[in-house]
């Protein structure tokens, strides 16, 4: 079973020094057993689809929200080493949703 959730930033197998920020929904990740990830980046601005955030344990960078990525726990190990507040998760889904959206 996957103990991953939305907001979490976890470390990902084969990305050593990379953080990520789990992006898709839980009823997602519950459903499919995998899940979407953002970059989380030191020394980025911020900017419409770069959003600042700092994690609970003081984790800190730019979600980079243009790149997601889809991954397979399966395949890839992952482990949580922070979470981002709530206000974050909305915001970060608020730009991905825009992103996606029909003209």
């Amino acid at each position: 079973m996957i103990d991953i959730s939305q907001g979490d930033i976890i470390k990902i197998r084969g990305f050593n020094r990379s953080l990520f920020v789990v992006t898709s929904k839980n009823a997602f990740i519950k459903a499919t057993g995998v899940f979407h990830v953002c970059p989380l980046l030191k020394n980025v601005s911020e900017g419409p689809l770069h959003i600042l955030v700092k994690g609970n344990k003081g984790t800190s960078g730019t979600v980079i929200c243009e790149q997601v990525k889809l991954i397979d726990p399966s395949e890839r190990s992952c482990n949580r080493a922070d979470r981002i507040p709530y206000a974050d998760i909305m915001e970060v889904s608020d730009v991905l949703q825009g992103i996606f959206e029909y003209d």
